[in-house]
Formats: C-alpha cells, sequence, structure tokens
C-alpha cells in the first residue's frame, strides 16, 4: 500500500496487471504479525492434538491456515495490498476476499473447537463462559450481523471513511480487520462447525446467504452508476505521479462490476458450502435414526422373548 502526499516513491510504481499480484510483495507489519501469531496460534493448537494422540482433520488445518490466513496475508501483502491505494478496482477485490473469502475459510477450520480442545482448564473455563454470555448471543444474532454486514460498505464508500483509509496506514489497517470480523460475524454461524451461538437451522441459513446476493449487485450498480468519486481528489491526484493509471470514472465503474460480479460468485460458493453440509448433517441425522429405530426393535425382540407363551 502506498500512502503518498506528494511522495515521489509513487513514480517507480509500474503499471498494474494479473502478474503484479504476484511480484509486487510487500510487508504490512502489523497484519504480518496478525497472520503469523493467529496461524502459528493455530498450528501449536493441532502440534498439541496430536502429541497426545488425538485426531484432528487435515482438510480443517488446511482451510484455516492455507485458505484463511493464506487469503488474509494474500490480499494485504500482495500486490493487491501494494495497488489497494493506487486503484479502486484492486481494493475491490481485496474487499471481498478480506469479507467473504477468508471469513468462510477460517469458519470451516474450526479455530473455537480446536481452542475448546486443546486450552488449559482456566482459559478454557473462560471461553465456555463466553460462548455462553449475553454478549456472544448479541453478536451472533441473525439480524444484527446481517445488518452489520450490509450496513458497513455502504457506510465505508459512502462517507469519509473510505477517504481517511487511503491517507491513514492505521485507518486502513483497521479497515481490514473491520472487514474480517464482521464477515466472520456474520457466516460465521452459518458455515462453521464450531459450537458458538445464532446457530440457525439450514432453510434460514440458506436464506440469510441469498439475501446477501441482491444486496451486493445493488450497491455494486451504485458504485458503477454514481458520478461523484469515492475517495475524493485521491486518485486524480495521483495522475501527477503514475501517468498509466486510468481514468478515475472508469476505474471505478471497474470497480462497483467487481464487487456485483465477484458477490454472485462468493455468495453461489457461501450456498454450495451449505447445500454439502446440510447433506451431511441429514445423512447423519438418518444414521442415528436408523440406530435408535434398530435400538427399539432389538428391546421390542427380547421383550417379546422374555414373555411367557400364554396357557
Amino acid at each position: 500500500m502506498l500512502f503518498a502526499d506528494g511522495d515521489g516513491s509513487l513514480a517507480g510504481l509500474p503499471p498494474f496487471s494479473f502478474s503484479r499480484v504476484f511480484t509486487e510483495w510487500g510487508v504490512d507489519p502489523f497484519l504480518t504479525v496478525v497472520t503469523v501469531w493467529v496461524a502459528g496460534a493455530y498450528l501449536v493448537g493441532v502440534w498439541v492434538l496430536r502429541s497426545r494422540g488425538d485426531r484432528w482433520p487435515l482438510g480443517r488445518t488446511l482451510a484455516f491456515v492455507v485458505g484463511g490466513m493464506g487469503s488474509f496475508y494474500v490480499a494485504t501483502s500482495s500486490g493487491l495490498g501494494s495497488y489497494d491505494t493506487t486503484l479502486l478496482s484492486v481494493h475491490m477485490v481485496q474487499h471481498m476476499v478480506l469479507s467473504m473469502v477468508a471469513p468462510l475459510l477460517m469458519a470451516l477450520g474450526a479455530p473455537v473447537t480446536l481452542m475448546l480442545r486443546t486450552l488449559p482448564r482456566t482459559p478454557r473455563r473462560w471461553l465456555l463462559a463466553l460462548l455462553h454470555s449475553r454478549l456472544a448471543r448479541v453478536l451472533t444474532f441473525a439480524p444484527l450481523t446481517l445488518a452489520l454486514f450490509v450496513v458497513s460498505p455502504w457506510a465505508l464508500y459512502f462517507s469519509s471513511w473510505y477517504d481517511a483509509t487511503l491517507r491513514s496506514p492505521y485507518a486502513h489497517e483497521m479497515t481490514h480487520l473491520h472487514l474480517v470480523v464482521v464477515g466472520a460475524m456474520f457466516f460465521w454461524p452459518l458455515v462453521g462447525v464450531d459450537p458458538i451461538p445464532g446457530r440457525l437451522a439450514y432453510p434460514f441459513r440458506l436464506l440469510l446467504i441469498v439475501l446477501t446476493l441482491p444486496f451486493h449487485a445493488f450497491l455494486g450498480v451504485t458504485i458503477m452508476s454514481q458520478h461523484e468519486l469515492i475517495g475524493g481528489d485521491w486518485y486524480p491526484s495521483l495522475h501527477h505521479h503514475l501517468a498509466w493509471l486510468p481514468q478515475p470514472s472508469d476505474d471505478q465503474h471497474l470497480a462497483g462490476g467487481i464487487l456485483w460480479g465477484s458477490g454472485d460468485v462468493v455468495g453461489l460458493l457461501f450456498l454450495s458450502v451449505l447445500f454439502v453440509q446440510w447433506v451431511r448433517a441429514s445423512v447423519k441425522e438418518a444414521a442415528r435414526e436408523d440406530r435408535r429405530l434398530d435400538r427399539l426393535e432389538e428391546i421390542e425382540r427380547r421383550a417379546a422373548g422374555d414373555t411367557p407363551a400364554a396357557g
């Protein structure tokens, strides 16, 4: 990311292309430390489990560490992070990764379950108290989390908030974390496997995901059609340093299209995950019911065998 108020370092930034995502890497000290600590703590928990002979699914580890934290690191430290204050369209890709992709993959990693199985007694008791607290029920209340998920982008792009993220590294980093946290609050109870409050029946989970699809489309179309530039004079001022930049209005139109299209794609991904989970839950429930009926049948058969024959 570049915060340039007349900073000549901008002149050396090459034109953006898809390959720049993989070649223009930088290090955001704070977010890199967050990535290393969170991923490292998860891996330590897996090591503790396996060192005492317990199993932990490899898929969960890959989902959390490689998928969730990996996508978070790529979004903030790859070329997406290097150009996110230079092109609104690049920022929009980053936005979708942080608010939807990373929370989904982190939720599938079941970190709360891992903590409950590996933390010492006292911290585990604190975690259980938090999970059963009123605060946890409020923060996972579906109407509230849906409202936060829907309102946050509107507040970000149609207030002075986004302009502040362009000029302040602190506001920029905190906004990245905000996107992940709000996404996790909304999606974790819907697709996660952790024992947290706010879990709904699968039909209601599907309904909430479906409700997000028109929201992204409407926001994307609004951004595409408005004449006022998001970020004010920030992007026009960059043309003094980077002659290759597209017109801000054209880039904003592209950014709205990215939000519209990627919102639908990622939403369909969530629906696919939920559908698979629903099918698996139904299969397990059917198996449990079969076992229950088998036990009842066995009990009745034994009772009939113990009953004396009539005269």
